[in-house]
């Protein structure tokens, strides 16, 4: 009995502390990554039009733009991208679809096959892929998991792309145009802004690798504050010479 207690807590220590990081990043990491696009980009493309010295209202125009065609442009592409990664893997399953319906005896012995490559006796591997393979829908899958790599059940939806791409754009690249939008008329309540909220986004990066939340969050505040301070620099020079 008291063996079978220590396993028992032992199982529950293993169980506790044999936790893994999300190492897909899950939704954090797109919506993360897509504001923080649209922060540097709308950013620096403010700072550069500032930097002509141009009037205030010139730049919330300019930041305003670049916030819809940025959204816009971010949505498209992640549309098509996600849209065209679908259509190939569906191909690619209609291919694995026609091959068991014709070849189910060459089928079963490739996936046998794979099960002895990975150290299963033969005659058991061949067992389990006959097992698999009794089920078609099952035997696609299991097919789609060890030679594409893909779940066909979990196919990424273009639309979903698409929006939530378009929405994390474009609440990054709000941040600097908002304290104009609120009565600003100088450039420096929009900087701080946005670099606030870069360290915010560098801060929850963390929580999707293994750097601490403030490393995460200065170096992406640094590289977004380098990234507005050339542009405003250039567009500085750019304006002084026309």
């Amino acid at each position: 009995m008291a063996v079978f207690e220590a396993n028992a807590t032992l199982h529950d220590a293993h169980r506790d502390n044999h936790t893994h990081r999300d190492v897909t990043g899950g939704w954090l990491r797109p919506a993360v990554f897509g504001a923080m696009d649209g922060l540097v980009s709308n950013l620096a493309l403010m700072t550069g039009v500032a930097g002509g010295d141009v009037s205030s209202h010139a730049v919330v125009i300019t930041g305003l733009a670049g916030l819809a065609a940025g959204a816009f442009s971010m949505a498209a592409g992640e549309y098509t991208s996600v849209a065209s990664q679908r259509e190939l893997v569906e191909a690619e399953l209609a291919v694995e679809r026609a091959e068991l319906r014709k070849n189910p005896a060459d089928e079963l012995d490739e996936l046998a096959a794979l099960y002895v490559s990975r150290g299963v006796e033969p005659a058991l591997a061949h067992q389990v892929a006959a097992q698999l393979s009794a089920d078609p829908e099952q035997a696609l899958e299991i097919h789609a998991r060890e030679e594409l790599g893909i779940d066909p059940d979990d196919l990424p939806s273009p639309t979903v792309a698409a929006v939530s791409s378009f929405g994390s754009f474009a609440v990054g690249a709000l941040l600097p145009v908002l304290p104009f939008l609120l009565g600003a008329t100088s450039l420096w309540p929009a900087v701080l802004l946005a670099l606030a909220g870069l360290f915010a986004c560098g801060a929850l990066v963390a929580r999707v690798t293994a750097r601490s939340w403030w490393f995460s969050g200065v170096r992406q505040l640094a590289l977004g504050g380098i990234a507005a301070a050339i542009t405003y620099g250039l567009g500085s020079l750019l304006g002084a010479s026309l």
